[in-house]
């Protein structure tokens, strides 16, 4: 990395207080920035880092523009952060160049590949899979029979993508992610009390610029496909059972589980820890808090939820707090 401020500035659409010849080398926290470095400041609680930084260029809201003169060259931006996340993208994009197939990766037969693809050692590539244009499989992954993978996607070592799945475009697949294995799909035999499995023969499709965090399990539709829809963001250690559907510019942070057949609206947050029982619906917008349990549809557009039994989060909290004071009140009751 060898960046210009002159050359960060355009990258960010951005305007330069100081010296456009300032050379960076290096990105960093506006805490522990040094010379080289460039780094962000959009939060006025981190102004003692900023007026003592020692980063050779600083990315700043225009709001701060009043701030006192620091040695760092300043570039003035809209939203600091969604500069300097452009900044990491485009460096990585053009960092990320790697080409060819590894002697040591198993590709069968019929495997369509483009010369921009890179497929790491050790990986295996099974048959009639189609790979689009830039994609990168790094090591140990595993892809099925028959799965689509769409342009630019980025798949990191130890991924398994079982049969049929369709990955789309712009994809970004952290380690550890099984995509399509069976849901948890059992019949109970009345007759001897034990259970059967129930044979799943769909897939999982996923649409453009969805990433899924490492350890994320997304099981395959019994019939038809479990669908991820596309700008769709899961953080690490999800389970998505079978036929679920994600809606649009939904984002899911840690250890999530969704049960099966449940439909999540477009642009939802749900919090780590959340769990969603099967069949059920959630409208477009709704955010859930962390640690809260969804047991029917939530059918009003933005609703926000808290609780084991999630519900209204303003009544959610007031509740709390009388139930924070139930031993004091108890105590008084006691004394009548």
């Amino acid at each position: 990395m060898h960046l210009s401020a002159k050359t960060i500035t355009k990258i960010v659409n951005g305007s330069i207080i100081g010296n456009s010849e300032e050379i960076v080398n290096n990105f960093a926290k506006i805490e522990d920035a040094k010379k080289g470095d460039v780094t962000f400041y959009s939060n006025s609680k981190y102004s003692k880092y900023f007026n003592n930084s020692k980063a050779s260029i600083i990315i700043v809201d225009k709001k701060f523009k009043t701030l006192k003169k620091t040695k760092s060259t300043l570039i003035f931006v809209e939203d600091s952060y969604v500069s300097f996340r452009k900044l990491l993208s485009n460096f990585y994009k053009n960092s990320f160049n790697k080409k060819g197939v590894s002697d040591k990766a198993q590709i069968e037969k019929n495997v369509v590949i483009h010369k921009n693809n890179f497929i790491g050692p050790f990986s295996i590539i099974n048959e009639n899979v189609k790979i689009g244009d830039n994609v990168k499989i790094l090591g140990n992954s595993y892809i099925g029979k028959n799965v689509e993978i769409g342009d630019n996607t980025i798949i990191y070592s130890g991924v398994s993508i079982y049969d049929n799945c369709v990955i789309g475009k712009n994809n970004i697949i952290h380690s550890g992610c099984i995509i399509g294995s069976d849901g948890f799909g059992f019949a109970l035999n009345k007759k001897d009390n034990k259970y059967s499995k129930i044979q799943h023969i769909g897939n999982v499709i996923t649409y453009e610029n969805v990433e899924i965090g490492a350890n994320t399990t997304i099981d395959k539709a019994t019939i038809g496909s479990t669908v991820i829809n596309k700008n769709v963001k899961l953080d690490n250690l999800i389970q998505v059972a079978h036929n679920v559907h994600i809606g649009e510019d939904t984002v899911i942070a840690a250890q999530v589980a969704i049960a099966g057949s449940s439909k999540i609206g477009k642009r939802c947050m749900i919090g780590g820890q959340v769990a969603i029982s099967g069949h059920i619906t959630i409208a477009n917008d709704v955010k859930i808090a962390g640690k809260s349990g969804v047991a029917k549809d939530i059918k009003e557009k933005g609703k926000i939820v808290q609780g084991p039994m999630a519900y209204d989060i303003k009544k959610y909290q007031r509740s709390y707090l009388i139930f924070k004071k139930l031993p004091e009140i108890y105590r008084k009751f006691l004394k009548l």
